[in-house]
């Protein structure tokens, strides 16, 4: 068997700076996806686990924590990650995050939408089972960076559909869990002069101009709730209900 990757490579060239991304069929018919980096390439599977394995019969490791979590509880005793466990949580950090951005890059944003669920749900996990501090706050600075990711695929989605007030009402609902992340952090201050937050803010500048939307359906509902408007309220709300329909 030829094992070399030079095929592969062929016509591929590596550009600093720049993520590249292709879907390919493997040579049993199923979907895998590539990422081209400086020194070859990385092949990633685009269902469950992304390194292609089944941890203890598992999609993925998460899944498996879980369950064992469960049993713990069953057994009326306290779950908490241990060593072997808090590596093999990182290497699926890691591996849905290559995942992630190459779901970025090929503008899959449904998928790349999942994969960050994933790993804030890994997170909220971890957060609650962590060992000690200094684990839980390993992997909770980067809780932004996956919300900004989040986002940016939610929206662009919404604008792919064609529906920029989801876009909007997305971007919101993103800078209001970062918000919270930075309050949690006490860094409540950082937030105004991070640069993934004036992206999001710049993406709904750009919507709202774009499009002449001074305020969503969904924004509007807020105020009228916040000024005790309750009729007006109501007749939002029904408007809302029909737009989703």
């Amino acid at each position: 068997m030829n094992q070399d990757i030079d095929d592969a490579l062929q016509g591929w060239e590596a550009r600093q700076g720049a993520l590249q991304a292709r879907l390919i069929e493997a040579r049993d018919g199923r979907q895998v996806m590539q990422l081209r980096i400086d020194l070859g390439i990385l092949q990633i599977e685009i269902n469950d686990r992304p390194d292609g394995t089944r941890p203890h019969g598992f999609a993925t490791y998460f899944d498996y924590l879980r369950q064992q979590a469960r049993v713990a509880d069953r057994a009326r005793t306290e779950f908490s990650l241990s060593e072997e466990q808090c590596e093999e949580a990182d290497r699926e950090f890691v591996q849905y995050y290559h995942r992630r951005v190459g779901w970025l890059t090929l503008r899959n944003y449904a998928r790349a939408i999942a994969d960050a669920d994933h790993t804030l749900a890994l997170m909220d996990f971890v957060r609650a089972h962590s060992p000690g501090d200094e684990y839980t706050q390993a992997h909770e600075q980067y809780r932004g960076f996956v919300l900004f990711h989040r986002t940016q695929a939610a929206a662009a989605l919404a604008v792919e559909q064609d529906n920029p007030e989801r876009a909007i009402d997305a971007i919101h609902d993103g800078l209001e869990k970062m918000r919270a992340f930075f309050n949690s952090i006490d860094a409540a201050e950082q937030m105004e002069e991070d640069p993934m937050v004036e992206q999001l803010r710049k993406m709904d500048r750009s919507l709202r101009k774009l499009h002449k939307i001074e305020a969503t359906l969904q924004e509007q509902l807020e105020q009228a709730v916040a000024n005790e408007e309750y009729e007006a309220a109501a007749r939002l709300r029904d408007a809302l209900r029909q737009r989703k329909q």
